[in-house]
């Protein structure tokens, strides 16, 4: 049977003339996901035990991620349902919430202890518990409320790691406090004021010190301060504001990380949470600071999540597997288990809406990139994004975010760490593809084939149609360093890019495209300082050397390394590198499109000189960009 898996009721393009989808497809939607995992639940329903690799803390701690996060999509559809609902959904998680704090059960629920991992599944409860409040925790009898409350009382004055995950104690503390349990205030301040120290402006954190910077801040740093101020019952007071005006300066740019198709830019960590990426537009309207129009919010919110399901997610069983369309590990932390994609539960928040708000009686509005061509400079996390109205693409430039701490070693990351990411591509992230690391990268490769990494990424401007950064690095093995300063000009579909390379002696400089991917293996095409890859529905990766490099090109293909496809193929450009000390000028044109594409013409339209320290760009219309 092919997909989609599940069984939809009509569309309604009148109403939603771009997906067709209404409330009663995300309530079909969250039923089937929540029977699919029925089988899964252990006898007194405190573990969903689902298949697929587990996590590195283990069976229980796994079937309690389980239950904790299908709750949260439980919850949403109790309450936004107001409990008229299957009752055995009620039943199944009352009981589970009885059996999972009973320490004689034989299902019960791991202790929380510091830096435990568990602390997210006592967020996902209490946020559950606080929004089906009437319908489950008011109807469970006063054993069982004491024994969650000291189970979840596990999380007060514990350590934490430092990145979001201080706030799963921020939001179990306030549910606590909202039932009268004790809890410590101090917790909760110390969260949010931690919080603070990650703001980078525009309604961007960095998901703790440093730079990391993608999904987790609408599906996290925004949404767990916006939970807690629902607990307050008031609002949160003056940080409660501070929270809801941060969200409105992000949501005025989250539309434009969407394709045409409904995708969300694959970019960042833990994506196996997919349609998490909508969160923030059901969180904005929710708490009334959204600066989007309820047309464009379930747009947004419908077209991401239909675009999953119409490729096979939910699967047959009707389950979220570890990856993005099928299952994929590579894009799944190494602690995460079968559970942890059900984190997609956030993109359902909107049900906490009742049926005739506007965000479900309006008629759907067009997406930034189904409207004209973008492009949007964000200064804060360091990236342009652009996308183009006739294929419905849109691309990330990476010019500020990466996985290193300043604390710590500089690590890179396939999923942070490259030039380019975009909502039809992903990068090459199987382990075996990652260490050849070709693609969405400018590399100085060793004799024996090593290449260099872009970890510690420093950024340097941001605005307008460029950006620019600098990377910092030692080849594998050496202990010379070396750096490429880059800046990136944006011009419709294309992306120029220029990088001043300080090279040690005896090295390849090798630059690749982005990857393209798909079931059959892409077709490539060479030429004088060019290589193209395509894929069988015409996704084309084109490569152009506009300065600097010689004739020597090539496709990297791989099998098996790719989110989107099992066969996969990246074009390369590639030289010898100058002498140290020499500031070797590179420039390179890429492009990711739809349309046809001719890459000889490209080379002998778009000019490059290159004076000392400036590089002049004219494009075939005349005008010129200075670099």
């Amino acid at each position: 049977m092919p997909a989609p898996y599940v069984s939809l009721p009509p569309a309604d393009h009148v109403l939603s003339p771009h997906t067709g989808w209404t409330r009663a497809h995300w309530e079909t939607l969250a039923d089937r996901q929540l029977e699919a995992l029925v089988p899964y639940a252990t006898p007194g329903y405190a573990q969903y035990r689902l298949p697929g690799r587990a996590s590195s803390s283990g069976v229980v701690p796994d079937g309690l991620a389980g239950f904790a996060r299908s709750f949260l999509l439980a919850s949403f559809r109790i309450a936004g349902a107001q409990g008229d609902v299957d009752p055995r959904l009620v039943e199944r998680y009352a009981r589970g919430l009885t059996t999972g704090t009973d320490r004689d059960s034989g299902e019960a629920w791991p202790e929380l202890t510091d830096l435990s991992r568990q602390m997210a599944e006592a967020a996902a409860i209490s946020v559950g518990l606080h929004e089906s409040r009437r319908w489950i925790w008011d109807r469970l009898d006063t054993g069982t409320r004491e024994r969650v409350v000291d189970w979840l009382w596990g999380v007060v004055g514990r350590r934490t790691p430092d990145d979001h995950r201080r706030l799963h104690q921020v939001v179990t503390e306030q549910f606590l406090a909202s039932v009268g349990a004790p809890y410590r205030q101090d917790d909760i301040d110390a969260g949010l004021d931690r919080l603070e120290d990650w703001y980078a402006g525009d309604g961007w954190y960095s998901d703790g010190e440093g730079r990391t910077f993608d999904h987790s801040n609408g599906w996290a740093l925004h949404l767990y301060p916006l939970l807690w101020s629902r607990m307050t019952g008031g609002g949160g007071g003056g940080r409660g504001q501070v929270h809801r005006e941060r969200l409105a300066r992000f949501l005025t740019v989250h539309p434009r990380f969407f394709g045409g198709d409904g995708a969300p830019v694959h970019h960042g960590g833990s994506l196996t949470y997919r349609f998490a990426t909508t969160a923030p537009v059901w969180l904005g309207a929710l708490a009334g600071c959204t600066p989007l129009a309820p047309g464009l919010t379930r747009r947004l919110a419908s077209g991401a999540v239909r675009h999953f399901v119409e490729r096979g997610v939910p699967d047959e069983r009707g389950l979220l597997p570890l990856g993005w369309y099928d299952t994929f590990l590579p894009v799944a932390r190494a602690h995460s288990g079968p559970a942890s994609p059900y984190w997609a539960s956030t993109a359902f928040l909107g049900l906490l809406l009742p049926p005739e708000h506007p965000v479900w009686t309006a008629r759907e509005l067009p997406l930034p990139v189904e409207e004209s061509d973008h492009c949007t400079a964000l200064p804060a996390p360091g990236w342009l994004l652009h996308g183009t109205k006739h294929d419905g693409i849109v691309r990330l430039i990476n010019h500020g975010s990466d996985r290193t701490s300043p604390s710590g070693p500089a690590e890179d990351d396939p999923h942070s760490s490259k030039f380019g990411y975009s909502t039809a591509t992903a990068p090459e992230a199987a382990a075996h593809a990652w260490r050849r690391n070709v693609d969405g990268h400018i590399a100085l490769v060793a004799p024996d084939g090593t290449a260099s990494r872009r970890r510690a990424v420093v950024p340097l401007h941001c605005s307008g149609r460029t950006a620019a950064s600098r990377q910092e690095g030692v080849l594998p093995g050496g202990e010379e360093r070396f750096t490429i300063d880059t800046t990136s000009v944006l011009r419709g579909p294309w992306e120029i890019r220029v990088h001043r390379v300080l090279a040690p002696s005896g090295t390849t400089v090798r630059e690749g495209g982005y990857a393209v991917a798909a079931p059959a293996r892409p077709t490539a095409e060479r030429g004088y300082g060019w290589a193209l890859a395509r894929t069988g529905d015409g996704l084309t990766s084109v490569v152009v050397a506009l300065h600097g490099w010689d004739e020597d090109t090539g496709i990297a293909r791989e099998a098996e390394a790719n989110a989107f496809g099992p066969h996969s193929a990246t074009p390369y450009l590639r030289c010898a590198a100058g002498h140290p000390g020499d500031g070797g000028v590179y420039v390179t044109l890429l492009a990711l499109t739809r349309d046809s594409v001719h890459p000889q013409a490209l080379r002998e339209s778009v000019s490059c000189e290159v004076e000392g320290h400036e590089v002049r760009i004219t494009f075939p219309e005349g005008d010129t960009v200075s670099v």
